[in-house]
């Protein structure tokens, strides 16, 4: 494993973490504001981090952020719709199924994939279940947040793309910017009550520095050399985070079905690097 793969894996599990600990920190602020309202204000401050990066005069560049930001923000759109009729462990374990769509996706596209990607897939998938799976009826939330895992599993995709091709700093600005353009265009639609008094600004500051202007960025810069089928897997490991976040902050409790799914999901990252781990050739009980 060369150092600037271990890099990148470092930047995609540290991004990772901070989503999950987004969990702690926002949960019951929609109480307060309005989803499109959230939105607004998160990426309106992410994009003011990366306002000396928007001048850039490249068409390439606009034109990846352009592609790559539309599927942020239709990920973030329908999993907020999402969740008005959806449980938030249901909408985990349903956005989590881009592990096992961009593997299809990427075969249908005839990319071949290693056995550890698909054994990693599978592992993954049947962690969160565990994990995050409460057992309520199907539902319209899930059907919408099925096209969160899709909109993720594209974005992931044309990420491993464009990654290595554009400065991350700019690449992750117009990202911003174009999921901003498009909560303004929610907001405008929905038009609701702003009580400015009553905003939870400490959450949106997270949301808009850290868990999007700072993660995206780290984002950017990992998948430069992490392969989108292997950043998938890292990706699962949010919900593991979120758990143990949980525990620690709000005393949330993991039953015996939670911890399976939480080592099948660790187990599952450890698979998909093994061919790294144990490079061809090297044999038990040889040296080569």
């Amino acid at each position: 494993m060369h150092r600037g793969h271990l890099l990148g894996i470092v930047y995609l599990s540290f991004a990772t973490f901070l989503w999950g600990s987004t969990f702690v920190l926002v949960k019951g602020s929609l109480d307060s504001i309005g989803a499109s309202q959230m939105n607004v204000l998160r990426f309106g401050l992410a994009v003011l981090c990366f306002l000396p990066w928007l001048f850039v005069r490249d068409s390439r560049l606009w034109r990846a952020g352009l592609e790559l930001g539309a599927y942020l923000f239709v990920a973030y759109l329908t999993q907020t719709v999402g969740l008005e009729s959806t449980t938030a462990s249901r909408s985990a374990f349903i956005t989590t199924l881009y592990v096992v769509i961009l593997p299809l996706m990427l075969g249908i596209l005839g990319h071949r994939l290693g056995w550890n990607i698909w054994a990693s897939a599978g592992l993954a998938i049947l962690g969160v279940g565990l994990l995050s799976y409460d057992g309520s009826p199907p539902n319209a939330g899930d059907l919408w947040t099925l096209g969160t895992a899709a909109s993720y599993a594209l974005y992931i995709w044309r990420m491993e793309h464009h990654a290595p091709r554009f400065a991350a700093l700019p690449l992750t600005g117009v990202q911003m910017l174009v999921v901003l353009a498009g909560s303004l265009v929610w907001v405008g639609v929905e038009q609701p009550q702003w009580d400015w008094g009553g905003l939870p600004w400490p959450q949106i500051l997270y949301l808009g520095v850290v868990a999007s202007a700072f993660c995206v960025w780290l984002q950017a810069v990992g998948q430069r050399t992490v392969p989108a089928s292997e950043a998938a897997v890292i990706y699962t490991l949010e919900p593991v985070y979120a758990a143990l976040l949980a525990m620690a902050f709000l005393g949330e409790r993991l039953g015996w079905q939670g911890w399976l799914g939480g080592a099948l999901i660790l187990g599952a990252t450890l698979v998909s690097q093994l061919p790294l781990l144990w490079p061809r050739g090297l044999k038990l009980g040889r040296r080569s």
